[in-house]
């Protein structure tokens, strides 16, 4: 499965944090700087768990807690039309 950004939701990044936006539903979300790394390793990995393995690699943490947040936020990005899950 990997994430795709649906053509009318923008993406404006200041100072590492970062405001996501669905012109069509008008809907915006917030995120920190962990959350705007998530953000741009899923946008730009071919894959859930490849975005998954980078984050793994890029920070400290237990791999439970990564794999909560990760589809925490993946569930809440879906809720808001910021993004779409495509695949198996």
């Amino acid at each position: 499965m990997r994430v795709v950004v649906p053509a009318d939701t923008l993406i404006n990044v200041i100072g590492g944090e970062s405001v996501i936006l669905n012109i069509k539903s008008e809907r915006y979300y917030g995120l920190d700087d962990v959350g705007t790394s998530m953000w741009q390793v899923l946008t730009t990995n071919p894959t859930i768990q490849s975005a998954y393995d980078a984050l793994l690699n890029e920070f400290e943490v237990d791999e439970e807690l990564l794999r909560s947040d990760l589809i925490g936020l993946i569930e809440k990005l879906v809720e808001t039309g910021l993004i779409e899950v495509h695949g198996q």
